[in-house]
Formats: C-alpha cells, sequence, structure tokens
C-alpha cells in the first residue's frame, strides 16, 4: 500500500474507532437502563464519551494498531485491544474516583469496557477479513519486478508470497551475472536487457532491486529509464549487516539521507510516555519519602553517627557522571573499608557484593531488605539522571573495566529498578548475567514493560524478595 493510502487507512480507522466507542457507549446505557432503570439522565454521563475518545484513541496509537494491524494476526489485535482497554479503564476508574460524580454507577464504566472490547474487536476482525477477500481477489494490488538475485531477493520474494493481504504481487525477477542462484517460485525473464520493453509491455507498478553495493551502479541506466517511465523503485540495502541493531534509513533536513543503526528501540513518542512516567513517580516517591524521613533520619542518627544521606559518583547514560543519593545504610567509614572485604567479593566481574555486610548498620539492614535506601534517588529520576525503570546505575570504577559488549547496558538512563532487581538478584552472582539482564531490557524495551517491571517490583519488595 502507498504512504498516501496508508495514511488514509490509518485516518479512517481512527474514525472508525471513534463511531465504535460512540456506539459502545449509548449501547452500554440503553442495555443497563433496560436491565436496571437506575441510571441517571444520559446527559449525566456524557462527559464520559468526551475523556474515552481521546484517550482510547492516544492509547490505540501507542500500541501501534494503525500501522500494522493488515500484517497482525487476530489474536494479536485482540492482545493490543485488551491492554488499551484495561489501561484506559483503570485511567477512567482513576478520574472518577477523583472527581467523585454524584450517583455514578460504578457498573456502567465495567460494562462500558466490556462492551467497547468486544465491539472494537468484531469490528476490527470483520474490516481485516474484508481487506483480505479484496487482496486475494486482485483487487487494489500492486505488480512488483525484481532486479537481482540472492538471500535478500528470496526473502523478499517469499514475504509478499506469505503475506498475500499485503496486495503485492511479484511478477518475476530479472536476474544479474552469470552465475546466480534462481529465486525459489518466482519467474525468471531473463537478462536485464529486455526490462524496459518488458515493463512497456506489461503493467508493473514498482520495481525492487537487491544487488551487492559494488553492482549497483550497474543498473543506474535502467533506474532511470524506470523513473522516467514513472515506476516506483525500491531498494534492498545489503550493506553492514550488523544483527543486533535496528537500522533505519532517513532524511537529514529533509535532503541528505542517513541510514542509521539503533542499538535501542526506543522512538520519540515512548521516551516521551517514559519521561512523564518518570516525572509523575517520581513526585509521587518524593511525598512518600518525605512521610517517612524523620522516622527513618530518627532511627538512622541514634544508632551511627554520620550524615543521613550518602551520595556516590555514578555513570549515566552514555558515560554521564552524576552524583546518585541514598539513605545512610552503612557506618561513616564504609568506603575506605570497602578494600578490606574486596576478597569476600561473591560476584563475579566487575562489581561488588557481599552477603551480611559488616559495614551495613542495623538500621541499614532494614532499610535495605524494604529498598526504603532508595527513596532519594526519585530526586535523581526528578531531574533526568535516572528513570523509575532501567539498568543498574554503576560506579566509575566498574565502568573501567568493562568490556566492550558490556558498555551497551550504559546507553540508557539507569534505573531504581529493573530487570535484574526482580529477577532474584541475590542468587545472580555472575556480572555477566546482569548484564545480559539488562541488554535484554534495552532491546525489548516498551513502555508498558516499564509498567510491568514497576507492579512487579511492588510485589518484590512486599514480599522482600531479593534486597539485602
Amino acid at each position: 500500500m502507498l504512504k498516501q493510502q496508508a495514511r488514509l487507512f490509518t485516518k479512517l480507522s481512527i474514525l472508525l474507532d471513534a463511531t465504535v466507542l460512540v456506539v459502545a457507549f449509548f449501547a452500554t446505557y440503553l442495555l443497563l437502563q433496560t436491565l436496571f432503570h437506575r441510571l441517571k439522565f444520559l446527559n449525566d454521563y456524557a462527559w464520559v464519551l468526551l475523556y474515552v475518545i481521546p484517550i482510547w484513541l492516544l492509547l490505540l496509537s501507542y500500541t501501534g494498531i494503525y500501522s500494522s494491524m493488515r500484517i497482525r494476526k487476530t489474536g494479536e489485535i485482540f492482545w493490543d485491544l485488551l491492554k488499551v482497554h484495561l489501561a484506559g479503564g483503570i485511567m477512567l476508574t482513576s478520574v472518577i474516583f477523583l472527581v467523585k460524580p454524584p450517583d455514578f454507577s460504578r457498573r456502567f464504566v465495567a460494562t462500558f469496557v466490556f462492551v467497547s472490547l468486544v465491539l472494537m474487536t468484531i469490528t476490527k476482525s470483520v474490516v481485516k477479513l474484508i481487506l483480505h477477500y479484496y487482496r486475494r481477489k486482485g483487487y487494489n494490488t500492486r505488480n512488483v519486478l525484481i532486479i537481482g538475485n540472492g538471500e535478500k531477493a528470496s526473502y523478499f520474494n517469499s514475504l509478499v508470497r506469505t503475506h498475500a493481504h499485503w496486495g503485492l504481487v511479484v511478477i518475476g525477477y530479472f536476474p544479474f551475472g552469470e552465475d546466480y542462484e534462481p529465486i525459489p517460485d518466482c519467474a525468471n525473464l531473463g537478462k536485464i536487457d529486455s526490462l524496459p520493453d518488458f515493463c512497456r509491455y506489461k503493467s508493473i507498478d514498482e520495481v525492487v532491486i537487491s544487488l551487492p553495493p559494488h553492482e549497483m551502479h550497474l543498473v543506474d541506466d535502467q533506474i532511470f529509464l524506470l523513473q522516467e517511465m514513472g515506476i516506483t523503485v525500491r531498494m534492498i540495502i545489503d550493506i553492514f549487516d550488523i544483527p543486533t541493531a535496528r537500522k533505519e534509513l532517513t532524511l537529514f533536513h529533509d535532503e541528505l539521507p542517513i541510514l542509521t543503526f539503533h542499538s535501542k528501540a526506543f522512538d520519540a513518542e515512548q521516551l516521551f510516555l517514559k519521561r512523564c512516567l518518570d516525572i509523575c513517580g517520581s513526585l509521587a516517591g518524593l511525598f512518600i519519602t518525605g512521610l517517612l524521613l524523620p522516622f527513618i533520619a530518627l532511627a538512622i542518627r541514634l544508632e551511627s553517627k554520620g550524615p543521613l544521606f550518602f551520595s556516590q559518583d555514578r555513570v549515566g547514560q552514555n558515560g554521564r557522571i552524576f552524583k546518585c543519593w541514598k539513605l545512610r545504610s552503612m557506618y561513616a567509614d564504609a568506603e575506605q573499608r570497602k578494600q578490606e572485604l574486596m576478597a569476600l567479593n561473591e560476584m563475579t566481574g566487575a562489581m561488588f557484593k557481599i552477603r551480611d555486610d559488616p559495614r551495613v548498620t542495623r538500621v541499614g539492614a532494614f532499610i535495605r531488605k524494604m529498598s526504603i535506601d532508595e527513596l532519594p534517588q526519585f530526586w535523581n529520576v526528578l531531574r533526568g539522571e535516572m528513570s523509575l525503570v532501567g539498568t543498574r546505575p554503576p560506579t566509575p570504577d566498574e565502568v573501567a573495566s568493562y568490556e566492550n559488549w558490556q558498555r551497551k547496558r550504559i546507553c540508557i538512563k539507569p534505573g531504581i529498578t529493573g530487570l535484574w532487581q526482580v529477577s532474584g538478584r541475590n542468587q545472580i552472582q555472575d556480572f555477566n548475567e546482569v548484564v545480559k539482564l539488562d541488554i535484554r531490557y534495552i532491546e525489548e524495551w516498551s513502555i508498558w514493560l516499564d509498567i510491568r517491571l514497576l507492579a512487579k517490583t511492588v510485589w518484590v519488595v512486599l514480599i522482600r524478595q531479593g534486597a539485602s
């Protein structure tokens, strides 16, 4: 589908979803009014619709459902819709709890979320079936030729044939070079010299070129002729094949083409959501810290002399140094005694940790067990030096001993919690395993993963698992 068609499809999908929400709203009201006869006037519930439509559409957009619905399976679409309705239902419930409208039916919210989920699932399934039907009947298809051969050309052909609903039909391929491997299930159209004549007498919409970089200049004349004939030309980039990187070809300032390799799967919209989550979470955390601080401060001061807070240089995103704050859980001379205890280090690699550390005070052992000592780090999160969820913030000495592959864990902001913290960190004694968990978090990151890890962190703290 062309980019313009894709944009039109997205707009129509958004309009359809908004219509479904309106229908679900009225259906919910009529259903409950028919069954229970206790609801207030419809106008008293109208504000819910004004809140729901933008929130639901925003959540649907962030799941990526508008950009990839055509290539997703029905089960995947339902799972995304379920997440949207659960998150939207929680947000709507929170607003109702704060606003406290008089005589508002709680049953209305639960019923609306359920009805909306059912109607939206049915609607999207029907739309998907209709699109598949018309694609298979040959409507709105685009005929494609392939220039070249090899692994990537064969893979492109198999992808197109597997996903018939994309609306692309591979007519055949023009091999390049004397010794070549044929593309399976694809017609060999002969020598490249016959390409212009073939395009004159056949309905061809696009030509896809898959050649090694050193041979690309050999088809300059063909590219010029195809463009002259108004045929779209695409190129499969067969260069710098780095399997662990995500690649993106963009135009810098709409003029200079740039190929970008991403080491992480973050995008601007999701990073914005992550920062909003950090700000809200850090403000809530600082409020809780303020309530607990007088009691914690008294306990710390009664047991040992020294400052209430402890700060230490830590390494942030891409090597930035910042002061990481904690409530003091050790005796004042803890840093000086660290060298004496290095032989007892239980971790393998660039990380120091021992069980029953003699430098830890009795109060310190308790606040560590409950993760209370890390409450001041909400200030680091608010300042933008850390995130609620991320990788463990290392010390400069640790980073200095990193191998190259281990440095990937500092390509994002460190976090108060993370995948390692909720994965039984006391049982992990190999630093390489810690790094692998951090890299897994980086490569699989999404805002939903952060929310799940935050929820799991609360559970781990409540059952006092893993901290020491």
